[in-house]
This record gives structure tokens, sequence and C-alpha cells, in this order.
């Protein structure tokens, strides 16, 4: 457990070296994203200025405890730097999301970045995408309908659940983690999924990341950049 905290934290400081004064910095959400927000709101106390919007109501209140500027995201139309976690990723850089449940948010704001920057263990980087259940946020209204048309996609579906009630996002909405074990395709499979009436958005982050930071178990870091096209 301690080898793995380690790694996040080692590939979190590795990316933090990256924000510069005077950026518009978005900050994941999940257990590595933590290492992150901890970083940015040392250096920050340290003096780095920058401003910040936080992909989930966890993310901002941590922010908020280190002292870490926050801003209205509608005073934002574009971020420097943003830098998230990531659940499985491979050798083309794309990635699954929504462990944490911030999937939508984490869109938002990747899809607005200058430069994204995925850090995660080393365990994360995978050859083919699909091990790690692919979470789809859905709105509450009609879900089961969802439920079965991605089921016909040949995953197994599952409602997630927090305490056994439905588990509900920072948007009020639900996930359905769907177990497909390999994805061949994932631009494919990305556009059925959001073609979906009633589904808001897919964890499969498609040619979003320019860079990936991974921690390693021997206390190094690799870098991987995003192939030119």
């Amino acid at each position: 457990m301690h080898e793995s905290i380690n790694t996040r934290k080692l590939a979190a400081d590795a990316a933090v070296d990256h924000v510069k004064n005077g950026m518009t910095v978005g900050l994941g959400t999940g257990t590595t994203a933590y290492w992150a927000i901890q970083e940015i709101g040392r250096r920050v106390a340290d003096g780095l200025q920058i401003r910040a919007v936080a992909t989930s109501v966890q993310s901002e209140n941590l922010a908020h405890e280190l002292r870490i500027p926050i801003v209205p995201i509608s005073s934002i139309d574009s971020f420097d730097i943003t830098i998230d976690g990531a659940d499985e990723i491979d050798d083309q850089l794309n990635v699954i999301k929504g462990g944490g449940g911030a999937l939508l948010r984490e869109k938002i704001i990747g899809a607005a970045t200058k430069f994204y920057i995925i850090i995660a263990d080393e365990k994360k980087y995978v050859t083919q995408l699909g091990a790690f259940p692919l979470p789809v946020e859905v709105v509450k209204f009609g879900w089961e309908l969802v439920f079965y048309k991605l089921q016909s996609f040949g995953c197994t579906p599952v409602l997630r659940t927090l305490e056994e009630q439905p588990y509900l996002t920072d948007n009020d909405h639900y996930i359905i983690d769907c177990s497909f074990f390999h994805i061949p395709d994932p631009q494919q499979l990305h556009d059925q999924i959001n073609r979906i009436p009633g589904v808001v958005e897919n964890g499969l982050f498609l040619s979003m990341a320019d860079l990936v930071i991974l921690g390693k178990g021997n206390g190094s870091t690799e870098v991987l950049h995003k192939k030119s096209s």
C-alpha cells in the first residue's frame, strides 16, 4: 500500500513541476490527483501564484483547505494545464477515467485544457483498455433502458451504489460501470455509447492526454508523450 501511494506521489510531484506562476490550473479528482493537489498547495504556500478550478466537490474542498485560489468555472475560457489521474492508460495514451465518479466534470475541464497531464501508478499502463470497468454517467430518468442498451454491446453493466443506494455524481446523475474486459476499438465504443439517449458522458478519454507520467516502484518516473499525428 505504501509503495502504491508513493508511486502516485512521485508522478504527481513530477507533473506539478509543469505548473508555473500565472497559470490557470484544472485540479483532478481521485487518489492520485490528491497528491498533485497536495503538492500544488505546498507550492502555493511557498509563493506560487495560480488560479484553479476543481473537477469535483471533494477536490475543491481539499483545495480550499490548502488555500489554493479557486475561481468559478464561469470566469474561465481555457486552462493552461490540468493534472488528473487515470484508471487505465494504453500505449496510444487513451485513458479510462471515472472510478472516482467525476468523469463528466473531468472531461469538460480536460477538453478546455491546453496541456493535459495524466498521472498514475505504472500498473495503470496496459496494452489494451477494458480490464477496468468503463464508467458511464447517465440521467436518472430511464436509466434502466440505458442499462439494457449497454448490455446489448456485450458488457456486464452494474449500477454503481453507495451504502445500498444508487451512487450520485456531483451532477446528480447515476453511473453504470460496464465490464467489457477488452476494448479493441475505443473510438467506436465511445461514439456508440454517447449516441444512447440518457447517456451524459462516458469514461473514455481519447486523444486528450498530452503527457502521461507514471510513478514506478523503483522510485523513478516514466514520461510518455503524445504521438505526433
